[in-house]
């Protein structure tokens, strides 16, 4: 089912093993909802364990390095997120963009170095408040997708299930506000647009998903608004309570 919603919780720097727990609890509850695809994305630190407790649910890093080894203290490699147990990397992040001064480069070679590694990735992408009461939201996204995009060689050839771009509104990240329903069609007609001018015909297959305070209350509208392949989701992924009813609203109970 490659067409599948995507809804992925990234724990941020939030996680001890005791919260292993809630990662079970999503993932019985991902298991009732297999016409969804289901992911999470702990701290390094339980990526491991949360990989060997989990079925149904995929296990992914918040970041990786461009190199696959070396003298980068600190830093975890792609090879060694695959080794530990995951499946995809989140790229470029707004807050690892603004925190930690990620050019659209450097996002690209991120990308292509996890590709190569085996792993899928979620690519970010989105505008500042400024850039978007300044009218130039649809500008900005579109020059950084165009050049963040990983090669098509990195995996071999072919994208197909192995990248997907998250439109994350900076403004709306963790701030309780959320991108209006028509806002977040315009935006996700505009990485389309970028997706077809860079990879043709099978740009139009990659999931592009929607991030920025996602919760139960606004996740039905956002999820079934036209070109919405998903979400990445925050705070509401951290308890099973809050992040199931996102998944159900992506996708029946059929367990």
């Amino acid at each position: 089912m490659p067409n599948r919603p995507f809804i992925v919780g990234n724990w941020k720097m939030n996680g001890t093993r005791a919260m292993l727990a809630e990662a079970r609890a999503i993932d019985r509850a991902a298991a009732r909802h297999p016409s969804v695809a289901v992911g999470l994305a702990p701290p390094f630190t339980l990526i491991n364990g949360m990989a060997e407790a989990v079925q149904a649910i995929a296990v992914g890093g918040q970041d990786c390095h461009v190199a696959a080894s070396g003298a980068f203290t600190g830093d975890v490699s792609a090879a060694m997120l695959d080794d530990a147990g995951a499946s995809f990397v989140i790229v470029g992040h707004s807050e690892r963009r603004a925190g930690h001064g990620e050019t659209d480069a450097l996002v690209k070679a991120k990308a292509e170095a996890a590709l190569k590694a085996g792993l899928s990735v979620i690519l970010c992408v989105g505008e500042t408040a400024d850039e978007r009461d300044g009218g130039k939201a649809e500008a900005v996204v579109g020059r950084q997708v165009d050049a963040s995009l990983p090669a098509a060689e990195a995996a071999n050839g072919s994208l197909a299930g192995k990248l997907a771009i998250a439109y994350e509104p900076v403004w709306a990240i963790g701030t309780g506000r959320v991108a209006q329903v028509d806002d977040v069609v315009i935006m996700h007609r505009t990485v389309r647009e970028r997706l077809f001018a860079a990879y043709g015909e099978p740009g139009e297959r990659l999931r592009i998903l929607y991030g920025g305070s996602v919760n139960a209350g606004n996740a039905i509208d956002l999820l079934a608004a036209e070109g919405v392949g998903g979400a990445l989701v925050g705070g509401a992924s951290l308890t099973a309570e809050s992040f199931r009813a996102i998944i159900a609203a992506a996708g029946p109970d059929e367990g």
